[in-house]
């Protein structure tokens, strides 16, 4: 079944401005059409798996017209954003309830994901930051969307470093064109593959690592992050760490790198440096937090170095002529990772605001003893905190084990061992998480606790089952071949890339 490209844009940015026309009265509808649309999108996401398309935009062809490409790796991220953004909704729906102007949550609700979902399907680079720059500004909305000091403090720090990350990426289109002549990524692919990488084009990647590294959160690139992610209301903070800093900063980085400008020894070793600083101090940072989302928010930031890491590994082994299976095995663990921690950290984050919504505070001092006052919170809580610290059989554990086997296996063993220290060190965390929320003494101010059961309940079930059921899914062979294996070869076919993607539009007619 062949689905048009831009239904993936035009479907929740044309309900982003229907929906605020709803009023009071239509409060519950704005909320049903929300879903409804967001349900949707996921269903054509999952369509979309094992398709490569190519969309012209108008009458003018490339490299003058715009485009959309679907391959391997747009179709990974547009099923993961909209998993994410589903059960993020579904939560929503009761949690928002205590906020204002839902209507207008709703709306940049979607406006965020119109904007992820153009940047994963953009095929030029101007349009890519065009949709990013939409992601961005209905994020920094939503972090404040609350209006109280620490919301909108959050707020504008995640907006100033945000823009900042902008003009970064901004430049850096600049900087291409100005030495190529183009924005396509397809007709820059094909330029640097036969003329190379000049100095202009090297300092255009410096400043796409610096741009999409802080819409990543990475290392040393991360100041916004412990406070934007905390602040905003919890559905949001599962959005951000879920899917938002994947979108806006892994996949650009990785598809800039890998299909636009070439992959070098240098870069991967810049890429490595940075999820190894990542991981390590986003992990002993998150240790001595006391604030729930906070330590959350921390790991998002390790967890993110663990996706950078398999990434910068294969880049390494591909740049040195190793070999491309180990190669293919480090984008595998990366890729794998990135899918599993949007779905154990999304379940995190909203495994917390039921917590907050149920007792009003998030500190873990404050609590105690939920047990039996919040028994699927807890039961979910425990699953995503098992998958994050990479205990089997839950998914995390195999995408962490792929990421050891490919680093001993291309000789990497400092790597490996990294990648093991710091998923003793994020088990130690969740044991206190556990420890201080779940076990122990009720506190004498929580004994009539109640948990809010209906659609926060199905959003937290629904990502546990993932969790639990994700890991069987890698050795499942058509599972693998379709959702990772076709997004592994998008990266790795390098700049093979362009030819892809003119040729299809010679196919078509166009």
């Amino acid at each position: 079944m062949s689905i048009p490209l831009p239904l993936f844009i035009a479907l929740p940015l044309a309900s982003a401005f229907l929906l605020p026309l709803c009023g009071k009265k239509f409060k519950g509808f704005a909320s049903l059409a929300a879903t409804v649309v967001i349900a949707v999108l996921l269903v054509m996401s999952i369509l979309s798996f094992g398709r490569f398309d190519v969309y012209i935009v108008g009458r003018w062809t490339i490299p003058l017209g715009i485009n959309l490409v679907l391959d391997g790796l747009s179709a990974l991220m547009l099923a993961t954003i909209s998993t994410v953004s589903f059960t993020a909704m579904l939560f929503s729906n009761r949690y928002m309830e205590q906020y204002t102007s839902k209507n207008k949550y709703l709306s940049l609700f979607l406006l965020m994901v119109t904007g992820m979902n153009g940047v994963v399907l953009s095929g030029d680079i101007f349009n890519l930051f065009v949709f990013l720059e939409i992601a961005s500004i209905a994020s920094y909305a939503l972090v404040g969307f609350g209006c109280e000091h620490e919301e909108l403090e959050a707020a504008f720090k995640y907006m100033t470093l945000g823009t900042v990350a902008s003009m970064f990426v901004l430049f850096g289109v600049g900087v291409v064109y100005g030495n190529t002549g183009s924005l396509n990524m397809a007709v820059i692919s094909r330029y640097v593959a036969e003329n190379g990488i000049n100095t202009g084009l090297a300092f255009a990647l410096a400043l796409f690592t610096t741009g999409f590294g802080l819409k990543a959160a990475l290392v040393p690139f991360h100041a916004w992050l412990p406070d934007a992610h905390p602040s905003a209301p919890a559905p949001i903070s599962a959005m951000l760490s879920g899917v938002l800093i994947k979108a806006l900063g892994i996949y650009s980085l990785s598809r800039v790198i890998f299909n636009v400008l070439g992959i070098s020894v240098q870069i991967s070793w810049v890429l490595i440096a940075l999820g190894v600083l990542s991981m390590v101090i986003g992990v002993f940072l998150a240790v001595g937090q006391w604030d729930f989302k906070r330590l959350l928010a921390y790991h998002s930031i390790s967890q993110m170095g663990y996706v950078i890491l398999g990434i910068g590994m294969a880049a390494l082994i591909l740049s040195n002529g190793g070999n491309p299976a180990w190669a293919s095995l480090a984008l595998l663990g990366g890729l794998f990772h990135l899918m599993n921690h949007a779905v154990f950290k999304s379940l995190l984050f909203l495994t917390s605001g039921s917590v907050e919504m149920s007792t009003g505070t998030r500190q873990l001092k404050e609590l105690g003893g939920l047990a039996e006052r919040l028994p699927v919170t807890r039961s979910t809580c425990t699953i995503a905190s098992a998958a994050i610290a990479g205990v089997p059989p839950f998914n995390g554990f195999w995408s962490k084990l792929i990421l050891v086997i490919a680093a001993v296996q291309a000789g990497l063993y400092g790597l490996a061992a990294v990648t093991v220290l710091v998923s003793i060190v994020t088990l130690i965390s969740f044991l206190k998480v556990q420890r201080y929320v779940f076990l122990g003494e009720l506190p004498e101010n929580l004994k009539s606790t109640a948990e809010h059961r209906g659609l926060m309940a199905c959003a937290m079930i629904l990502l546990a089952i993932l969790c639990v059921f994700m890991g069987a899914l890698v050795i499942y062979e058509p599972f693998r071949v379709v959702v990772l294996d076709n997004a592994v070869n998008a990266l790795s076919d390098g700049f093979a890339y362009a030819g892809k993607v003119l040729s299809a539009q010679i196919l078509t007619g166009q």
